[in-house]
């Protein structure tokens, strides 16, 4: 049975990094996916290059279309909200958008329903209620992607994840290959994502590598350095590691289902739409 996928981002490239491989399993299976991002990812550091006409959020929003394009997505729609940045005071709105974090809940919940309820959506990612790594966007997206299912009622919400223990013992494998820029704290996956116990869902994408690698190619500009770093940005030394060791890093992808018992009464998962109606 075809069914439809919904994956909700706080911006452009998150979906290359946690779900993209998913996505990609999916679309070849013949569902159909649809990418929902919130914000337009203006905030994002790039280097001047991506920044010349002064648009960032345009440059980033055609990136998410190329990524989608490579995982065969079907349908790729952004909210409309600007991004509320990661660090410090929650920066006053541009003109004619309103940042994420000071969205209410509802509204934003309201348009991520409509399209779920527009697609007839089975299945909704979103994230853990850390948010991941904690940036407020991503832990807004829980917020909003929980209620928007509800509003829509949806029959699964998956919360996309990695066991810190897992992606604690990746980050170290990986930087015995390629050393990582100053930005990056390694220490920081040890209080952040879900606890092993709690994973629900564990999806094997390594026969769809390519498509995630395609992916994280795709958001140049996130890769790109701004002149103030002494290295690689994060997902330019994860495009840097040799394969093999990429696909033993990217080759898995977790999901959290809030609704079944700490790890699954019958155990691990392996696939998304398993049990739907």
């Amino acid at each position: 049975m075809t069914r439809t996928l919904v994956a909700f981002h706080a911006h452009p490239d998150d979906e290359a990094l946690l779900t993209s491989g998913t996505m990609a399993k999916a679309a070849a299976q013949g569902h159909r996916v649809i990418l929902v991002v919130a914000t337009d990812g203006a905030l994002g550091l790039a280097s001047d290059d991506f920044r010349a006409d002064g648009d960032l959020s345009a440059v980033r929003l055609a990136e998410a279309q190329r990524s989608a394009d490579v995982l065969g997505v079907a349908r790729v729609e952004w909210l409309g909200y600007a991004d509320s940045g990661h660090d410090g005071p929650l920066p006053q709105d541009p003109p004619g958008q309103v940042r994420f974090c000071r969205a209410p809940v509802e509204e934003a919940a309201a348009r991520l329903a409509e399209v779920l309820t527009d697609e007839g959506a089975d299945v909704l990612l979103t994230y853990d209620a850390h948010g991941g790594y904690g940036h407020r966007d991503h832990v807004r997206v829980h917020e909003v992607g929980a209620r928007a299912a509800e509003i829509a009622g949806t029959p699964r919400v998956l919360e996309a994840t990695v066991p810190r223990d897992t992606i604690a013992r990746a980050v170290r494998l990986a930087a015995r290959v390629y050393p990582f820029p100053e930005e990056f704290d390694p220490t920081s996956f040890e209080r952040a994502f879900t606890a092993r116990a709690d994973i629900t869902h564990r999806v094997s994408v390594r026969g769809h590598i390519a498509a995630k690698r395609a992916s994280m190619r795709a958001h140049a500009s996130q890769a790109s350095n701004d002149g103030s770093q002494s290295g690689d940005r994060t997902l330019a030394a994860f495009l840097r590691i040799p394969r093999p060791v990429y696909d033993l890093v990217f080759g898995r992808e977790w999901f959290r289902d809030p609704s079944l018992p700490r790890g699954g009464a019958d155990g691990i998962r392996t696939d998304i739409f398993e049990g739907l109606a």
